[in-house]
């Protein structure tokens, strides 16, 4: 029997590289969608194309846009990434790292590319625990964007389908998501996280991703398999 269609925002980070297996696990052949957007961190997406090549991706999509022409993030301009900061100063409000309406475009292009594949059901590594602080990452703005989704469809107007978001790992802190992923036999090695890395794609291991990462493993009680400088 076939199995049935799931779009998998792919990034190449820890995150990602885990709903990829969690997608296959639930039975779904995997299609991975990948965006060159002008980030400052374009190493993830050599590692978002090893990462779909291991999880058997039925087909990888890398979508070029340039997200550079809006700026006013730490990622697609030249401001710098904020380094060393606590758990209590993620709190205190949205970082410079935040892309404008990242999620939303990303999503978009998701849904474009589901109702052509005749898919029902879009993947998305969105954390609404351990994370930087983004709007776009809440459980209110998945359920939001399903909504729209399927009234904005010429599939789901038609009757044809109903568009369902997948959020696995909404309610997750990071060291679960790891744990998670553990299980599922990821390879974390080939994932990369950091908002800064270098020219060798070495992790900073001080920006709030890679904070948060190195948490998530110390949990755990294991090593990040990932390069720092």
């Amino acid at each position: 029997m076939d199995r049935k269609k799931g779009i998998v925002l792919l990034s190449g980070g820890l995150d990602s590289a885990t709903v990829i297996a969690i997608a296959d696990q639930m039975g779904f052949a995997t299609y991975a969608l990948s965006f060159d957007y002008g980030q400052r961190h374009s190493g993830e997406i050599d590692a978002a194309k090893n990462i779909a090549k291991i999880s058997r991706a039925a087909e990888h999509v890398v979508a070029k846009i340039d997200l550079r022409i809006f700026g006013n993030s730490a990622l697609t301009s030249d401001i710098a990434v904020p380094r060393g900061r606590t758990e209590k100063e993620f709190e205190s409000g949205i970082p410079i790292t935040y892309v404008p309406a990242r999620n939303t475009i990303f999503l978009s292009f998701a849904l474009a590319w589901a109702e052509v594949l005749e898919s029902s059901d879009i993947f998305i590594g969105v954390n609404a625990l351990d994370y930087s602080g983004y709007p776009d990452c809440r459980p209110e703005f998945i359920k939001s964007f399903q909504e729209m989704a399927n009234l904005a469809t010429k599939a789901s107007v038609e009757g044809k389908t109903k568009i369902t978001i997948h959020a696995p790992l909404l309610n997750m802190t990071k060291a679960q998501i790891i744990k998670k992923g553990l299980e599922l036999g990821v390879d974390y090695s080939k994932t990369l996280t950091c908002y800064d890395p270098d020219e060798n794609n070495f992790s900073c291991g001080t920006c709030d991703s890679c904070i948060l990462r190195l948490k998530g493993f110390r949990e755990n009680g294991i090593s990040d398999p990932i390069r720092y400088k």
